[in-house]
């Protein structure tokens, strides 16, 4: 048995040997998928769709804080539950410190997993595929965050 996306990469294996647009979109594909029945919402997906849309939304929510930074307003954090992860969404401006600690940890590592990600990526790119200079990264962001911090203030 595969999992759900295991099956949806198989569609866009499919996809492409269909002869689709490529690069493409995932709209594109999602389209197509659906157009061939290769994809149809099942109806307990209602339920999750309609959470990722929620989430999302959270998610960009931005407000103003009494020192004019502009701060996400609500933050998620994973608890674990019954053996089960659950993601609790509070608002900053009401959160308790444990929650917003948790939360903020968390996409602490989100970040340092998507350096790592990207850095086996290009490492990968430079060793197998580029056919010019190696794609330098740097990972040190003090300097990145000077810069915004001077462009906010400004």
């Amino acid at each position: 048995m595969s999992t759900y996306n295991e099956r949806m990469q198989l569609i866009v294996r499919e996809y492409r040997d269909a002869g689709g647009r490529w690069p493409a979109t995932a709209k594109d594909i999602a389209a197509w998928a659906i157009q061939t029945k290769r994809w149809q919402q099942q109806p307990s997906s209602v339920i999750a769709q309609c959470a990722d849309h929620v989430a999302r939304a959270m998610r960009e929510e931005y407000i103003t804080d009494p020192q004019g930074r502009r701060v996400r307003a609500k933050h998620v954090a994973i608890i674990d539950k019954d053996g089960e992860q659950l993601p609790l969404w509070a608002d900053i401006r009401t959160a308790p410190r444990e929650h917003m600690e948790l939360a903020f940890q968390q996409r602490r590592h989100q970040i340092i997993g998507d350096c790592r990600h990207l850095k086996a990526d290009v490492d990968s790119y430079n060793d197998n595929a580029n056919t010019g200079p190696a794609i330098q990264m740097i990972f040190d962001f003090t300097l990145d965050l000077e810069e915004l911090g001077r462009a906010d203030a400004a």
